[in-house]
């Protein structure tokens, strides 16, 4: 399914409605819009409201304990990956995390953090004889389709960690984990395949891959947190109930994902 630029953008301007810090903007706009109109019983009501309800989104969004346990949730969906002498698959696929663009700055483009962990991962299994292929999935991401190709990147650093190239494959067509999926079939067809990605990304990977057909390990590769959420609330400290940005971008990853889980399961697509 490929989506149009229009619609593609859209897509990605609704996702925006999912962070909690557009939450906290929303309901923080609320209480200024009210105060600036004469003042009244009900009307300072309102302001008390809207007010409350930004410091609470705040402190359930952006504390470190809570970020932790919203993610750590998903997270211990799937334990990590512990081959054996005899595992062995049709191929690895790897699921890009993004690209950085070549700007004024920055000389050339270059993968983004997650994306080089996780090619890192599926390079190595490739290097352990687990699969003869590995697949590198990710096309343009931007609205335009105007920017870089992210498995072209990803396909540079598996180069680099020595993966030849005849035993790389590479899907530039997806710009969402769905199309990952439709054109990962398209290349391989059915088969048994481990899938890396984020660790909290995997419950929705992997039930998307499933729906393609195909027979999926999962490779949580690079994980958020620490501990389980039971172990993460007994070894709190003083520092994890202080409000920070890290704790709100962690807490965004987690909604979206259950967001994204819960759309595709509407549409059929999980």
């Amino acid at each position: 399914m490929d989506l149009t630029p229009m619609w593609f953008g859209v897509y990605k301007a609704v996702k925006y409605l999912l962070y909690p810090l557009s939450w906290i903007a929303i309901t923080g706009l609320f209480a200024l819009l009210t105060a600036c109109f004469p003042v009244t019983p009900g009307r300072t009501t309102w302001v008390r409201r809207f007010t409350l309800c930004t410091v609470l989104l705040l402190l359930l969004t952006a504390t470190p304990i809570l970020s932790a346990i919203y993610l750590a949730l998903l997270e211990t969906r799937y334990p990590p990956f512990q081959p054996t002498s005899t595992s062995q698959f049709d191929a690895v696929v790897v699921l890009a995390g993004g690209v950085f663009q070549k700007g004024s700055l920055r000389p050339a483009d270059d993968v983004s953090d997650a994306s080089r962990q996780r090619t890192a991962c599926g390079a190595d299994l490739w290097i352990k004889h687990l699969a003869p292929k590995l697949l590198l999935t990710g096309g343009d991401a931007t609205v335009l389709r105007t920017g870089p190709l992210e498995s072209h990147e990803m396909k540079r650093w598996a180069l680099r960690l020595g993966v030849p190239e005849a035993a790389i494959l590479i899907e530039e067509k997806s710009r969402t984990t769905y199309e990952n999926a439709i054109e990962t079939k398209a290349i391989l067809g059915a088969g048994h395949i481990l899938l890396v990605t984020a660790a909290y990304h995997l419950p929705r990977a992997v039930g998307l891959f499933e729906k393609q057909g195909f027979v999926v390990t999962p490779v949580p590769c690079g994980y958020e947190s620490k501990h389980t959420p039971q172990q993460a609330w007994e070894q709190r400290t003083f520092f994890d109930f202080l409000p920070t940005a890290k704790a709100l971008l962690i807490t965004s990853q987690a909604i979206e994902e259950v967001a994204g889980m819960m759309i595709y399961g509407l549409a059929g697509k999980l």
